[in-house]
């Protein structure tokens, strides 16, 4: 990937399109929008995969995040709660939970921030 300067920030174009990157959401996607969109994006991508696996009959999944900033400590990203809602007939709620716990030890993306950022994910049956 190339990055290029543009006046308030950067951009890279990607076969999806241009992923504009600022300091402001005027001008393009925060840098932390952008850390906190990759974990949640791979957690969900790699738990929808397990539940395929496991032969879990799932509708959807609904990922709310909240993160914790460090306002002391430049801001850093100090945790990140993960929920997942997930809607399906004849779930197992035991099962689900194994599943989201499964999901955090293999997403590269969760792996990558591990020892840095406390990850916390809770899940519910819609």
């Amino acid at each position: 990937m190339e990055f290029l300067m543009k006046e308030a920030g950067f951009y890279t174009t990607t076969e999806y399109g241009d992923l504009h990157i600022a300091g402001d959401d005027v001008n393009g996607f925060r840098p932390y929008q952008l850390l906190i969109s990759s974990i949640v994006g791979c957690s969900g991508s790699v738990l929808r995969q397990i539940l395929t696996k496991k032969r879990m009959d799932i509708e959807d999944i609904a990922i709310t995040v909240h993160v914790e900033r460090n306002k002391v400590n430049e801001n850093r990203i100090d945790k990140i709660r993960i929920h997942y809602r997930v809607k399906g007939e004849k779930l197992s709620y035991d099962k689900v939970l194994k599943s989201v716990e499964l999901a955090n030890k293999i997403c590269p993306m969760a792996q990558a921030v591990k020892g840095n950022i406390l990850i916390e994910e809770t899940c519910e049956l819609a």
